[in-house]
């Protein structure tokens, strides 16, 4: 039997058990006293999410965790690893990046999505408007990778240009720009193209927090005299605060994650590498599998402080409903 047949095998013996469970979960339900039957039907029905779970992220967490503090060979090197990211001129630029994009990304994505949200709020064509900005959330990150690497494309001098910026330079008569070649300003236009994506995504929620917020409030402002600034200020923004720390939460952990764009338009060449593209490079192109585990086990540190922060917000929004 060849690898492939083997493989099918496994996989149609493995459904057979899993099946031949529930049966016998189902059973023992049926035979069982009602209050045991209560607790046996709710194990029965968070057992395969649990062991799903354990499979799928406890065992692959714990696994990444030890490979962090070894070598190539699979030897345990202390943190030697982590000494390596912290001190190498190439991991460094890689963490320099990731602040970058981290700052960056979240902080205008927002920006621009709020002030969109805000400056054509009941405006005329507003449903178009608002479809218009947020339809770069339906293209992949590999999709909008390879637009704008069009879009960036350089073409020696002399020769026709069939990047949109580089002909625009051209014809206002200035020379064509490598924009993914030179450091430090490519990261910059790499990030232009994950802000182009989250822009939909912050004015759609925020556009949503805006409508919610009490016109009684907007109305009470309004006639004690208060500017259009101030009423945006001093009711707007508190209003939506909660929809605020969700967008910028979100994002900051998307921005963190990134992968597809920078591997798509420079597979982190040209100092432009983030941690989770180098994290890949690492484990799989160098052959430093415990890199690669180190650069995980420091995203995901990175990340874990944002989400407990998000679900701390939620909770205590939950608690004043």
């Amino acid at each position: 039997m060849d690898f492939i047949g083997e493989k099918l095998l496994q996989v149609v013996i493995a459904l057979a058990v899993f099946a031949a469970l529930i049966g016998l979960i189902m059973l023992v339900v049926d035979r069982a006293p009602k209050s045991d039957k209560e607790k046996i039907t709710v194990i029965g029905f968070l057992a395969p999410a649990a062991i799903l779970l354990l499979v799928g992220l406890v065992y692959p967490a714990v696994t990444t965790s030890f490979l962090a503090f070894t070598d190539s060979s699979g030897k345990v090197n202390g943190v030697d690893n982590f000494v390596w990211i912290f001190t190498q001129p190439e991991a460094l630029v890689t963490l320099r990046n990731t602040v970058i994009w981290t700052v960056l990304v979240p902080l205008l994505s927002t920006s621009f999505g709020l002030a969109y949200a805000v400056f054509i709020d009941k405006a005329r064509g507003e449903k178009v408007l608002k479809a218009l900005v947020f339809m770069p959330m339906a293209i992949s990150f590999v999709g909008a990778g390879i637009i704008w690497k069009l879009v960036y494309d350089y073409r020696g001098p002399g020769i026709e240009q069939t990047g949109v910026l580089n002909a625009l330079r051209v014809a206002l008569g200035l020379d064509p720009k490598q924009f993914l070649l030179d450091a430090p300003g490519n990261t910059i236009f790499l990030i232009i193209v994950m802000v182009w994506i989250q822009t939909g995504f912050s004015m759609v929620i925020l556009s949503a927090a805006i409508k919610g917020v009490p016109v009684e409030l907007v109305e009470a402002a309004r006639l004690d005299g208060a500017n259009p600034w101030q009423q945006f200020v001093n009711v707007t923004l508190p209003g939506i605060r909660g929809a605020l720390v969700v967008v910028l939460t979100t994002i900051t952990i998307a921005t963190l994650k990134v992968f597809d764009i920078v591997r798509t338009m420079t597979a982190g060449n040209y100092d432009t590498s983030v941690v989770a593209n180098e994290m890949y490079t690492q484990a799989f192109r160098a052959g430093e599998p415990g890199r690669g585990a180190a650069l995980a086990l420091i995203l995901f540190l990175l990340v874990l402080p944002i989400v407990v922060y998000n679900a701390r917000v939620l909770r205590q929004q939950r608690e004043i409903r």
